[in-house]
């Protein structure tokens, strides 16, 4: 994996934490429009650092490469559409961009699911699912007509989470705080919790768990189990 830090890539993961602290600190101390531009700064210099981090990863299958360019992309019109759109379908706007993003990652892990907890730790990916049934039995009386969109979103997500595991710790634990990190805005939107700390808790466990998703798939090189 050393191979893999060239000096641009160092650089730009060096810019990415830099903005996800700077993003946390905005968030803090209630400077909105700071907050607003690192949270948007955040996706294009990961796809920065994953161009740099993917020319030295002379094994990567070309079909996750595109589909984590495509994920990236997708989270980064999730950060920034709803603040552009109205506040009656911002909420929405934002489901729907990610929603592209959990199935460009699916599309990116699923020839690797023989080596998820699927196969490998079945008692954890029934986990997944508890997590999953419980977030929506706690949403589910807030959400009203968006519950639906909210189920076909959290079992995306949740699929998502249950085949990162097959790449490797990194992208298991990234896909786990991506799973977490979605369910405190559930939370946030239907069970009407509020606060700078679990805006910065939502905002910290994103910008890890897409970190953690890039550099678990940069190690990638072996190929997809068929049998």
């Amino acid at each position: 994996m050393a191979s893999h830090w060239s000096l641009p890539a160092t650089r730009a993961l060096t810019a990415y934490l830099m903005l996800a602290v700077a993003n946390l600190v905005a968030i803090a101390v209630g400077a909105s429009l700071l907050s607003n531009w690192t949270q948007w700064l955040l996706m294009p210099i990961l796809t920065i650092a994953f161009v740099a981090l993917a020319r030295g990863a002379t094994g990567l299958d070309p079909r996750l490469r595109t589909a984590t360019l495509a994920a990236l992309g997708f989270s980064w019109l999730g950060d920034l559409l709803p603040h552009l759109a109205p506040d009656s379908v911002a909420f929405l706007v934002m489901v729907g961009c990610f929603l592209l993003a959990q199935v460009a990652y699916i599309v990116g892990f699923l020839p690797h699911w023989r080596r998820s907890v699927l196969v490998t730790a079945r008692p954890l990916a029934a986990l997944y699912a508890v997590v999953f049934i419980a977030l929506i039995a706690a949403c589910a009386g807030g959400a009203g007509p968006l519950l639906g969109p909210v189920v076909v979103y959290g079992l995306t997500l949740t699929a998502m989470a249950v085949l990162a595991t097959g790449l490797g710790r990194l992208t298991g634990l990234g896909g786990a705080l991506f799973m977490l990190s979605d369910s405190l805005i559930a939370l946030k939107a239907f069970r009407e919790w509020d606060g700078r700390a679990l805006s910065m808790a939502v905002m910290g466990t994103y910008a890890a768990a897409e970190a953690l998703l890039v550099m678990g798939i940069v190690r990638q090189t072996a190929p997809p189990v068929t049998h």
